[in-house]
């Protein structure tokens, strides 16, 4: 039978239960218990044991097993599956007219005694059964469940009912984020909110999310970065700030990336990259105990190990090892070639000859936590630069299973120079870079105000909790991905 005749038979059997008098879809069920809950109260319970307290369930038939004039069925709430049994004898004729109008994926109340069946399976005896919602689309197949991936991402309504990992992952997500917040607050940081909605975008080399505001007549677009009103807070006196938030860059979709995303970033006043460096290893092998109880995660083929302290490479010095290339030594015009030979996109700059050299030919090493150090300058126009080498910035990045997990600079307060970096961007921008920065006048006014050395870091939350979660996709651990409109 096709989905479409399914459909119509639960239509049917809606129909046939209003007869009955009944509300498919009630107000209200008063759940006393939910089923991991009973399942550990009465697990020592022995094989035909009966109790007299009364409980109340509630949620998904999973399974329905009617025979005759009785009947098993499984049902599922938010923490797990329990049985339940019925008979016609000791719920009535009008109960179990009901329960013989039922369908899997249909949500039900159930109220009654708990038991263990001859098997040994804990179980509901049911006294009084009530219909909450009738589901007029069948789940999928039993055995087969819901595999095919871009169903399970459209429909994840769906996924989350057909595949328990899934909601294990989505959970364990919740418990990461509640373990950085704790990490943070531990260490004096202050939770604060950013625009979502900014007339100038800035802090990422990004294309945005162009918008238009009716009232303003004016163009807005959606945060790539809360980085600068950060900076603002350190510049108002808040010395310690976070936030986690949604960023949002047009740029293309992959198993790594999504236009909408979920960053941590966090600002410390007195800092420098050095310190952030050991904040992000602290705070990733917090969370990894908090949440794991152990700092080495499976992830692939490999174990990674997030005990502090990780491993620190300049980047110089990584694709020296990992591509037997002494940038140092090299022209311009021989980077170009090496460009050319590589096949990859780059801009005309050596800055960025370098560091399209390292994420082609590097990143793919960097399996085990390590921090990437000491960037080229033109490629960072909010960092400061190099203490011991001006053609450098003091900026990490942290790598693990060759994906980039935080990203940190000692940040730029300087507000002259700041303004001479985000004016050469503005130039690249409107010669055609759409990642390139737009001037922020106000911004350059805040610095001119006076910052205090500080350090920022962000980490993407969505990569941390894949790496954590050993999941290959970030479509794996954002509830509700960007997709196509359906056709």
């Amino acid at each position: 039978m096709g989905e479409a005749e399914l459909i119509n038979e639960r239509l049917k059997k809606l129909e046939e239960i209003k007869k009955l008098g009944i509300n498919p879809y009630p107000y209200s069920f008063d759940v006393r218990n939910h089923a991991a809950e009973l399942q550990e109260k009465y697990s020592k319970l022995k094989k035909e044991e009966q109790t007299k307290e009364r409980a109340a369930a509630a949620g998904r038939i999973m399974a329905l097993r009617p025979m005759g004039k009785a009947g098993f069925g499984n049902v599922e709430d938010a923490t797990g599956r329990i049985q339940f049994y019925i008979r016609e004898d000791e719920v009535g004729k009008e109960n179990y007219k009901l329960f013989k109008l039922l369908d899997i994926g249909d949500i039900i109340g159930i109220e009654g005694t708990v038991f263990k069946t001859k098997t040994g399976e804990l179980s509901l005896w049911v006294k009084k059964i009530t219909l909450l919602t009738k589901s007029l689309r069948p789940l999928p197949e039993k055995w087969h469940g819901l595999k095919d991936v871009e169903t399970r991402y459209r429909q994840r309504y769906v996924d989350l009912i057909m595949n328990k990992d899934v909601k294990d992952t989505f959970a364990l997500r919740a418990k990461i984020i509640n373990a950085m917040r704790e990490f943070l607050d531990s260490k004096g940081f202050l939770e604060v909110e950013t625009p979502t909605l900014q007339t100038v975008y800035g802090g990422a080399n990004a294309k945005p999310f162009l918008t238009f505001h009716n009232e303003l007549k004016q163009n807005m677009f959606l945060s790539i970065s809360p980085e600068l009103y950060l900076k603002r807070c350190i510049v108002g006196g808040m010395e310690r700030v976070y936030t986690i938030c949604k960023n949002f860059r047009n740029e293309s979709i992959d198993t790594r990336h999504n236009p909408e995303f979920t960053s941590m970033e966090c600002y410390q006043a007195y800092a420098d990259y050095n310190d952030m460096m050991k904040l992000t290893e602290e705070m990733v092998e917090f969370i990894c105990k908090k949440v794991l109880g152990t700092t080495k995660v499976k992830y692939g083929d490999a174990v990674l190990d997030f005990k502090a302290p990780w491993k620190r490479m300049r980047m110089k010095d990584a694709i020296k090892k990992y591509y037997m290339l002494d940038v140092d030594k090299m022209t311009d015009a021989e980077l170009r070639e090496k460009i050319r030979d590589l096949k990859v996109e780059s801009g005309n700059t050596r800055d960025e000859m370098i560091n399209a050299i390292f994420e082609d030919q590097v990143e793919k090493n960097l399996i085990q936590p390590t921090f990437i150090t000491d960037y080229p300058k033109e490629i960072c126009p909010l960092t400061k630069v190099h203490r011991e080498d001006s053609k450098l910035v003091e900026r990490f990045e942290g790598f693990a299973s060759s994906m980039e997990l935080a990203n940190a600079y000692s940040e730029l307060n300087d507000p002259k120079d700041q303004e001479a970096r985000l004016r050469k961007q503005e130039e690249a921008r409107k010669k055609g870079n759409e990642e390139a920065n737009p001037m922020d006048a106000d911004f350059v006014r805040a610095l001119e105000y006076g910052m205090p050395p500080t350090g920022g870091l962000g980490i993407g939350i969505d990569r941390m909790v894949m790496l954590l979660t050993n999941s290959v996709s970030i479509r794996d651990v954002i509830l509700f991905p960007m997709m196509k409109v359906e056709k």
